[in-house]
C-alpha cells in the first residue's frame, strides 16, 4: 500500500509542477494513439460498412479474419512491423524503425480490426426495413451510406472508444518498433515498463495513474458524445 500511496503523491507532484519530461511523454502518447485511432476510423468505418452491406465470395472468411484481428497479440504486430521496417526488410529503405511513425503504423494495425468489426456489427444491427425505406425514398448511394452510419452511430462510437482504448494501453508493439527513445518515442506505457525495470516503483505507479487519468478523460468525452447521440 505504501508504494501505491507514494505513487499517488508522485503523480500529484508531477501534475502540479508540470514536469517537462512527463508532459512531453503524455503529449506524445496522445499524438501517437490519437493518430492511429484516427487512421483506423477513416479506414475501418467504411470497410466495416461495405462488408456489412455486400454479399460476395469469401465474405464469411473475411469476417472471421476481422474478428480474429480484434484479438491479435500486439507483440505479433510489433514483430511484423519490425521485420517490415528493419534494415533488410521490404520497407527498410524508409528508415522508419524506432520512430513515432512506426508506432502509429503498429497501433493502427491493432486498432483497425476493432473499429472494422464493431462497425460491421453496428451496421448489421440497423433494421433492414429502414434500409429499404431509405432506398425507397430515393436516397443516393452516398446518402444511403451516411444515413446508415448515422443510424448505427451508437455502435460506431463504441467502436471508436474500443479502438482508442486498445492502442493507448498497448506496450508490446510500441516498445518493439519505437525503442522507447527518450524525448522521441517514449510514451506512458513504455516509460512505466522502463521505470519498473529500474525498480522505481513509485514513479512507475505515478505514470500508470497519469495514463489512467488520460484514458478516463478522453473516453469520458467520447462516451458523452455517444450518449448524446441517443437523443
Amino acid at each position: 500500500m505504501g508504494v501505491i500511496a507514494d505513487g499517488f503523491k508522485e503523480a500529484f507532484r508531477l501534475l502540479v509542477t508540470l514536469n517537462d519530461e512527463v508532459l512531453g511523454i503524455t503529449l506524445r502518447t496522445i499524438q501517437v494513439s490519437g493518430a492511429s485511432t484516427l487512421i483506423s476510423v477513416l479506414l475501418g468505418i467504411p470497410a466495416g460498412t461495405v462488408v456489412a452491406l455486400n454479399r460476395f465470395f469469401g465474405r464469411g472468411f473475411l469476417i472471421n479474419l476481422i474478428n480474429f484481428g480484434m484479438g491479435l497479440a500486439p507483440v505479433v504486430v510489433g514483430l511484423a512491423v519490425w521485420l517490415c521496417f528493419s534494415r533488410y526488410g521490404p520497407m527498410g529503405m524508409l528508415d522508419l524503425l524506432y520512430t513515432p511513425t512506426a508506432m502509429v503504423v503498429a497501433q493502427t494495425i491493432i486498432a483497425f480490426p476493432v473499429v472494422t468489426g464493431l462497425t460491421l456489427a453496428a451496421i448489421q444491427s440497423v433494421n433492414p426495413k429502414m434500409r429499404l425505406q431509405m432506398l425507397g425514398l430515393g436516397a443516393t448511394r452516398g446518402q444511403y451510406f451516411l444515413l446508415l452510419i448515422w443510424e448505427g452511430r451508437l455502435g460506431i462510437l463504441a467502436a471508436i472508444i474500443a479502438g482508442f482504448g486498445r492502442v493507448i494501453s498497448e506496450v508490446g508493439a510500441s516498445m518493439m518498433v519505437g525503442g522507447n527513445v527518450r524525448g522521441y518515442t517514449r510514451v506512458l506505457t513504455t516509460a512505466t515498463v522502463m521505470e519498473i525495470g529500474k525498480g522505481r516503483f513509485e514513479l512507475a505507479t505515478a505514470l500508470s495513474i497519469l495514463l489512467l487519468l488520460l484514458n478516463f478523460f478522453i473516453v469520458s468525452v467520447m462516451s458523452h458524445l455517444q450518449q448524446r447521440g441517443k437523443n
